[in-house]
């Protein structure tokens, strides 16, 4: 990552005129440079166009990757300073990290799509072009399993097992977890690998699954790119993140009645309080059921 003028301004800024110690400037500058990280891998490189939509989606991905409430607290705290400085000297017009509030036994709730806007996104990828074919693999297989963007560009060939639907997943640390395919993934990964990724490869040659139109391996931003297009295609309004997917896909399981420790195995979660973010999202199907079921509900 380049040294941005910015940051280098703050953290003198801490140094100079509020004294702060060494060990807290580089506190400072390891949570921002955390944040700009994820915004890079998002395709968002500019600091001072940052909104509440990514610093909400920064927290949910915090959350997923288990980072204890202290740690949170004070990234969220760093951030919140460093957007103070920059609207300060002019350089932003509101600071997003505002009215992020982190209280007591409060839960995140996940952006996710529901079932229809999926369908819409399915559609925006009907097509027999290579990179159609593509991006229609691309999105069965995100909702289909729930990985996280990082596990699906890792993804090789003999990872998918063709005959038992299931499909091989390498996450953090290492750790692999069998997750099962549903037929309409297995169906489109194998359309995409007979039909287009042979004429996407060209002369390359490696065991990547997913390619771009060059044949090189997908990397987090080109999912990035290719969902910001399915997106455009689609009759939806909305924009997307790769981890929207994963937080739908654990949604959508939930809401139709799989119990909580089958989620957090699928989702490579290894504290089920990381699962149990997504159990607020299971009350709407309860109202839902009991308006239309209990006798008393809609006197």
């Amino acid at each position: 990552m380049e040294e941005i003028q910015e940051i280098k301004d703050f953290l003198l800024y801490l140094k100079v005129e509020r004294n702060y110690s060494e060990k807290t400037i580089q506190n400072y500058e390891r949570d921002i440079k955390d944040f700009l990280q994820f915004m890079e891998n998002t395709g968002n490189l500019e600091i001072t166009k940052v909104t509440s939509r990514d610093v909400r989606i920064y927290t949910s991905e915090m959350y997923d990757r288990g980072y204890k409430r202290t740690t949170m607290q004070r990234h969220l705290s760093s951030l919140r300073s460093f957007y103070r400085y920059l609207l300060q000297q002019g350089k932003v017009t509101e600071n997003p990290f505002s009215y992020v509030v982190m209280q007591k036994k409060e839960k995140r709730l996940p952006q996710f799509f529901y079932e229809k806007e999926m369908q819409a996104l399915f559609q925006a990828t009907e097509g027999s072009e290579p990179l159609r074919l593509r991006d229609n693999a691309l999105l069965e297989v995100l909702y289909a399993s729930g990985m996280r963007v990082s596990e699906c560009v890792s993804l090789q060939l003999s990872d998918i097992q063709q005959n038992q639907s299931f499909v091989l997943i390498t996450g953090k640390g290492n750790k692999q977890r069998y997750v099962p395919l549903n037929h309409h993934a297995m169906a489109s990964i194998e359309r995409y690998v007979s039909q287009a990724r042979p004429k996407l490869m060209k002369q390359k040659e490696h065991e990547f699954l997913f390619v771009n139109g060059k044949g090189d391996p997908l990397t987090d931003r080109g999912v990035r790119y290719v969902l910001d297009q399915i997106i455009k295609r689609s009759s939806l309004n909305s924009k997307i993140h790769p981890h929207e997917l994963r937080h739908t896909f654990a949604t959508h399981l939930l809401n139709n009645g799989a119990d909580m420790r089958t989620v957090q195995e699928l989702l490579g979660h290894v504290d089920l309080s990381s699962t149990q973010i997504y159990a607020h999202v299971t009350k709407e199907s309860l109202q839902r059921t009991y308006r239309s079921c209990h006798p008393r509900a809609e006197e």
